[in-house]
């Protein structure tokens, strides 16, 4: 069972928002009091909250619930409440619910911010915490607690505002009640159910009228899946015919691809020999036009004019990089000359203002100066030296000065003190007399006082004592006393009475008796109901004997029929019938797996088979287009090589024809070089004889004419070497460039060479593995499906035989079921037929019993009835004498109070007149001090005046000086601080550096001069070279030119060779005619195929679209679903009937027990608590609200004598509150099964005495009842002391709390001690 721990409030209503409000629920009793407006209500709102999520009535959606914004000075408050619960699991559960309300411009909004519940981890023991909507937190909570939403809302946490609900309007009670018993949901699973059984019924005549259609469309469907197989076979016969000539067709268009391939390749060529062609004409103009433009044809190299260029432009490179370095020097000289004249102007400005300051220093001097002659002559301080003063005379004059004011300063000071001690002793002496005098007012004004007092409480005591004589003398206590003897001696009689009777051991025999009666009763209409069922059992006995022998011959024919396949697939065995499903199933299973391991295996191996010879595929692929790319790469090396030396050669050759080009290049260029050297010698002998007259080899003088002649030869030899360095320079490049050529060719035929030793090989090798590979793969696969094969079989055998089995064994089933029925029903008639009594016998000893029972019933309601009526009586006689016992109590006190008043009023009146004596002596002693008093405060004031002008005087003379010393202070730290700074050094300083500055900025402008002459001169030198540059790169481009040329025209050769080597156009496009003739033949043929092939597939199409459409789409799974939705719909139907009918008689029989038993808590609560004598008990009455419906309407009703009425309406406020409580503790002892809580906010509203103490009393007895309950747990809430104090004793709890305000108008919970 469910029960609350404790919760924590911080927030809501009156409570603070920045302080925790924590209270812990005891066991079986939590007692909560305070005064009205505490904060005592907000607890059950704040646990019907946290259990419900509903809100207080009267919240205005959460505003007034939360504290308010205004009151607690903020924009925005946030209140939280968490509760810790045990479930009725005894889990413990911490629910916590936070909230919100924020005060906008014109409104408030209130908004639940969170939802969270904390359980533990049984495992780890760690917290868990889960967070909810408020919807589905309030779903939650309930259920864990084991009770409904409406019990919780309805009973166990009722605000005040509301616990009068059961005597409302009955639209709201009736609403009420409804939910506490959940009657509309069962109300409405009712109607669905019997609306649902009428749906299905209907339904199921619509099963079987489809299902008599989808049996037509499945014979339909057969015969066309008949014709379609047919056809099938008929097609794939000119399948095989069509393949053949697709091949045919195939073999033909790769022929005539490759000749249009060929055909386009040819004119590819041609294509490009025109382009090429145009291309050289273009460029070749291009030539001629260079040519004329160029001023001087230069015989120099490629080679050496490019080398005349790049050193043309190293030199270019070089006079920029100068003439960019000038430049920059100009730029750099520039930017010093204009920072050195920036820095002198501001050198000038720091001057002129120093030198302002030193006129300014030295006129503070001399006014320093005058300013001490000043001070010594107008306050004689002594002699002065001659001025200008130096700084450590004027230091020396001003500390003498200053020496003056320190002791004009100490005399003042000695002043001020001397006044303070004068004025203090004058006002200690004024003081002195004053408090005395003051001592004595004191004392006069307390007597005073006093005096008033006790005039006061005479007076009262007076009234009081009167009072008392009053109400002592209404009262006559010897007859109280007589009364209350006589009351005890009836109230010990009547107890006596009820001992004597001995009423609980007589109503228990008779309930014992009752009993046994009601047994016997059972047992005799058990017979009786025996007897009438004989003939309808024998009919049943007959009708399952038929059953049964018709079950058994169905069997024996199913195991007849199958017996010969059951023994083949059980290896000769027959096992018995009731293990027959059972091994054939098994059996079934084994070959199954068997069969399933088989087929994967058989796929997997077939799949690796395929794989293999893809792969091989792919190699034979690879290795053909080796060979041809290897084919392709020979011809192109042996066509280069033709069209290079105009001679056929085979790819062998290459290596050697390489090599031969590259020694013959080599050769070339040495000559060339070997020519270029002497060449280069040339120039230097001539310069040589012409500069020392000698042979520039051996060194022999020359005279003039063999120097003339020397020279001569030596011009001829360069004339004649330059014409042959140009024919071994054309040489030299045109075996560089055969070279080239050739070693172009290289990396194909090395690719050529690896393709026929490393890559075909390799490729071989591994096509010869994959086909090993196969061949074993494939051997094994055969071996797999013949397995297969063999248990599909057997598979196929079993699966035969599943059915019938089935069928067999649900006969098997039926008949042990059928036999058992017999034999119970030959059991059950035979044991009747021995010693049977008659009908009439059984009905004459049934009609004894029930008079009997009856008897006994009545004989138990008058005993119980005459227990109540004695202990009601015995409770008014104790109510009586109560109440004349606290009558002479009363009496008793009120004579005490009437003796005790005349003692104090004889102790006040002498109290009184001593007053009146120390009143007269103080009024004679206070007349002198006060004369004494008012003397020494003129002494004072007096002397205050006097003191004051003297220290003013020497003050004000003080200050002047001070003034004056101040001033001359100023003007010394101002020369001072001159000093310190050394502005006198620093204004030469500056002086010196702004001539260093000035001839720094005259050599910088001589500086800017040269280099602007050399730069003008760099630049001249510049522009000169543009025209050569200009030159040189005209022959450059026309040489370039001239190249491009020379190299088209060999192109266009090289294309044209290989068009002749193909063949000519007209041939290839002869032959290509004659294959499409061929293919159109093929073609022809094939169509004609494919025409007889589309009759057939145009009738399988239109049987398979016959097949497809709707009506046969699935038809035989719909048949199948349609057969089983029939027969599942049929039991449903009748299951849901027979739910029907148990669910309303469960209904009717819960609804009647539960309202018995809380009208008879109801009945008993009512006799024991209420006092009055107009109402004998209380009912809730529930009438139907109509024929063949589950709605009740519920009423109050009282029982007064022999009269029943209705309450409401007709019950005083009291009754109303007694009548709602008692209902809502019946309801709480009937429905709070798993939930032992039940909290009562101000029970004693409108009650009277005697009912709150009845009611108390009756609590008590609650509280004893289920004191050996843990988990039973009331919570009290309530303003009336009285009534706590007749709840809260210490063996319910130790603790009960107060709630209250503290002084923010806060509500706090404190615990307090219960003491008895």
């Amino acid at each position: 069972m469910s029960t609350v721990d404790k919760m924590l409030i911080k927030g809501i209503r009156s409570f603070d928002p920045e302080n925790k409000n924590v209270i812990t629920f005891f066991r079986p009793l939590t007692l909560i009091v305070g005064p009205n407006g505490a904060g005592k209500t907000t607890i059950i709102e704040c646990l019907k909250l946290s259990c419900t999520g509903e809100l207080p009535p009267n919240a205005r959606s959460g505003h007034s619930f939360i504290h308010d914004p205004k009151v607690a000075g903020e924009t925005e408050t946030k209140g939280q409440i968490k509760l810790r619960f045990k479930t009725a699991a005894g889990k413990d559960v911490v629910c916590i619910r936070s909230f919100q309300l924020t005060q906008k411009a014109s409104k408030m909004e209130y908004k639940a911010i969170e939802s969270v519940l904390q359980t533990i981890n049984p495992h780890n023991g760690e917290k868990v915490c889960l967070s909810y909507r408020c919807a589905d937190m309030d779903r939650e909570i309930p259920a864990l607690m084991g009770v409904s939403k409406a019990i919780l809302e309805n009973v166990i946490f009722v605000h005040q505002d509301e616990a009068n609900w059961p005597l409302q309007d009955p639209s709201t009670l009736k609403k009420k009640f409804d939910d506490i018993f959940s009657a509309t949901r069962y109300t409405k699973a009712l109607e669905v159910i019997k609306k649902l059984h009428r749906d299905q019924a209907q339904e199921i005549k619509t099963y079987k009228l489809k299902l008599e259609n989808l049996q037509t469309l499945k014979d339909a469907a057969f015969k066309l899946r008949e014709s379609i197989s047919q056809d099938e076979e008929r097609t794939e016969s000119l399948k095989g015919q069509m393949q053949e000539l697709e091949r045919n067709i195939q073999d033909v268009d790769t022929k005539i691809h490759n000749t249009e391939a060929t055909l386009k390749d040819l004119r590819k060529l041609q294509d490009q020999i025109t382009t090429k062609t145009a291309e050289r004409s273009t460029l070749y103009k291009e030539q001629q036009k260079q040519y004329a433009a160029l001023a001087e044809e230069n015989e120099d190299t490629d080679e050496e004019l490019k080398e005349w260029k790049t050193k043309f432009e190293e030199r270019i490179a070089l006079l920029e990089s100068k003439i960019s370095k000038l430049e920059r020097e100009m730029n750099d000289t520039e930017t010093k000359s204009s920072f050195l004249k920036q820095t002198i102007n501001d050198y000038i400005w720091d001057i002129s203002k120093l030198q302002n300051e030193a006129e300014a220093h030295m006129s503070l001097k001399n006014e320093r100066d005058s300013t001490i002659q000043e001070f010594f002559k107008r306050h004689n301080l002594g002699s002065l030296p001659n001025p200008p003063f130096s700084n450590e005379v004027a230091l020396n004059l001003t500390n003498r000065i200053k020496s003056r004011l320190m002791d004009l300063e100490k005399d003042l000071q000695d002043k001020k003190n001397s006044n303070e001690i004068e004025l203090k002793t004058a006002w200690d002496q004024y003081m002195d007399a004053n408090d005395r005098w003051k001592k004595i007012e004191v004392d006069k004004q307390a007597i005073l006082k006093t005096k008033s007092g006790l005039m006061k409480r005479i007076e009262e005591k007076k009234n009081e004592r009167d009072t008392f004589e009053l109400q002592i003398s209404n009262v006559n206590l010897s007859d109280l006393d007589e009364r209350e003897k006589s009351m005890k001696i009836e109230v010990e009689r009547k107890i006596n009475q009820l001992a004597e009777r001995e009423f609980e051991s007589i109503i228990t025999q008779k309930q014992s008796e009752l009993y046994s009666m009601d047994q016997k009763i059972r047992a005799v209409n058990r017979e009786k109901d025996i007897m009438a069922g004989d003939s309808e059992d024998r009919v049943k006995l007959s009708i399952k004997k038929a059953e049964l022998e018709n079950h058994k011959k169905k069997h024996r024919k199913i195991i007849d029929e199958y017996r010969e396949k059951i023994r083949g697939v059980l290896k000769g065995r027959l096992p018995l019938d009731k293990d027959l499903k059972k091994e054939i199933t098994q059996a079934m299973r084994a070959v199954t797996m068997e069969f399933d391991d088989l087929n994967n295996k058989s796929r997997e191996a077939e799949k690796d088979v395929n794989m293999l010879q893809i792969k091989i595929q792919e190699v034979n692929n690879n290795i053909s287009k080796v060979r041809k790319d290897m084919e392709s790469r020979r011809r192109y090396i042996e066509s280069k090589l033709e069209s290079l030396d105009q001679q056929s050669f085979t790819v062998d050759v290459y290596s050697r024809v390489l090599e031969s080009a590259k020694e013959k290049r080599d050769v070339q260029k040495s000559k060339y070089n070997i020519a270029d050297g002497m060449r280069q010698m040339f120039d230097p002998f001539e310069r040589v004889a012409r500069a020392h007259h000698v042979c520039p080899c051996c060194e022999r003088p020359f005279s003039a004419e063999e120097e003339d002649e020397f020279v001569k030869k030596q011009r001829v030899k360069a004339a004649s070497s330059a014409e042959h360095m140009k024919v071994l320079s054309v040489e030299s490049s045109n075996a560089d460039s055969y070279f080239q050529q050739l070693d172009k060719l290289r990396m194909v035929y090395e690719e050529y060479v690896k393709m026929g030793k490393e890559t075909i090989p390799n490729a071989e090798k591994d096509l010869h593995e994959l086909t090993e590979e196969v061949d074993l793969k494939s051997q094994a696969l055969d071996d797999v499906l013949a397995v297969l094969a063999q248990i599909k079989a057997d598979k196929d055998l079993i699966e035969t035989l599943v059915q019938p089995i089935e069928n067999a064994d649900r006969l098997f089933h039926e008949i042990q079921t059928l036999q058992k029925q017999v034999d119970d029903l030959e059991y059950k008639l035979d044991f009747r037929g021995q010693g049977v009594r008659s009908m009439e016998d059984i009905q004459s000893e049934l009609n004894s019993l029930q008079n009997t029972n009856d008897s006994l019933r009545n004989e138990l309601d008058k005993l119980k009835d005459e227990q109540r009526y004695m202990e009601k009586d015995l409770s008014i006689i104790q109510l009586r004498w109560h109440t004349v016992k606290g009558d002479k109590e009363k009496a008793a006190n009120v004579l005490e109070n009437v003796i005790k008043a005349n003692e104090d009023l004889e102790r006040l009146a002498e109290e009184k007149s001593q007053v009146d004596l120390d009143e007269k002596h103080l009024a004679e002693a206070l007349g002198p001090l006060s004369r004494e008093k008012d003397r020494l405060l003129s002494h004072y004031d007096e002397l205050k005046v006097k003191l004051n002008h003297e220290y003013e005087e020497q003050a004000r003379q003080h200050m002047h000086f001070q003034l004056e010393f101040d001033s001359l202070n100023k003007t010394t730290v101002k020369i001072k601080e001159y000093y310190n700074l050394k502005k006198g050094e620093r204004l030469k300083e500056l002086q010196e550096k702004k001539s260093l500055s000035d001839s720094q900025l005259q050599s910088c402008d001589t500086r800017k001069q040269e280099i602007l002459a050399e730069l003008s001169k760099s630049k001249d030198l510049m522009g000169s070279q543009d025209q050569l540059r200009r030159n040189i790169e005209d022959n450059l481009n026309y040489r370039k030119t001239k190249a491009d040329v020379d190299k088209l025209a060999c192109e266009i050769e090289s294309l044209e060779d290989r068009i002749l080597k193909i063949g000519g156009i007209s041939s290839i496009e002869s032959e290509l005619g004659k294959l499409a003739q061929e293919r159109e033949r093929l073609l022809s043929e094939l169509n004609r195929c494919r025409g007889t092939m589309s009759v057939y597939q145009s009738n399988i199409s239109k049987n398979k679209v016959d097949l497809k459409q709707t009506q046969y789409k699935d038809i035989d799974k719909r048949y199948f679903d349609q057969l089983i939705q029939l027969k599942t719909t049929e039991m449903a139907n009748k299951d849901l009937d027979r739910y029907y009918n148990a669910l309303d008689k469960a209904l009717m029989r819960f609804h009647t027990m539960k309202m018995e038993e809380i009208n008879k808590i109801i009945r008993e609560l009512w006799q024991q608590t209420y006092r009055g004598q107009d109402i004998d008990y209380i009912s809730i009455h529930s009438d139907s609200e109509g024929a063949g419906t589950r709605s009740y309407s519920y009423r109050v009703i009282m029982q007064t004598g022999d009269a029943e009425l209705e309450m409401r309406g007709r019950c005083s406020a009291g009754q109303k509150v007694l009548a709602s409580l008692i209902i809502r503790l019946a309801l709480a002892e009937t429905f709070c099964l798993n939930c032992g809580i039940l909290a009562l906010d101000e029970p004693t509203t409108n009650l009277d005495g005697p009912n709150a103490e009845s009611l108390a009393a009756a609590l008590h007895r609650i509280m004893e009842d289920r004191k050996g309950q843990e988990n039973f747990q009331l919570i009290v809430i309530t303003h009336d002391e009285r009534f706590a104090q007749l709840i809260g004793q210490r063996q319910h709890a130790e603790k009960y709390y107060r709630v209250a305000k503290d002084d923010h108008q806060h509500s706090i919970i404190e615990a307090q001690e219960i003491f008895d």
